[in-house]
């Protein structure tokens, strides 16, 4: 399949940008078969208010959306990349390593 760069108006924002060849493959590849509708600089923004793609690193996103915990070994307040559930353990960096090397 052949592709040509294609110019299109952001229906957010009005800018105009280019869909070009290497996304449009991109596009196809994923099984997409619309044109985008937004810019890329407003695909990121709606991305950032989406949380970044449900905590994990996203091709636009440099942060890491991190959640508070309690450390289950040594009590002391901490984050981690995942929401904990079911009383599962959840330690900080330095209890998860003497943890991890003890099995």
């Amino acid at each position: 399949m052949s592709f040509t760069n294609k110019v299109l108006t952001c229906s957010y924002c009005g800018n105009v940008f280019t869909f070009n060849t290497e996304e449009q493959h991109f596009f196809t590849a994923q099984g997409y078969t619309n044109v985008p509708r937004r810019c890329p600089n407003c695909r990121v923004g709606r991305k950032a208010e989406q949380g970044g793609g449900f905590g994990y690193y996203t091709h636009y996103s440099t942060q890491r959306l991190m959640y508070p915990v309690i450390c289950t070994e040594c009590g002391i307040d901490t984050e981690a990349p995942f929401e904990p559930h079911d009383g599962s353990p959840v330690y900080c960096s330095k209890c998860y390593s003497t943890v991890r090397s003890a099995s």
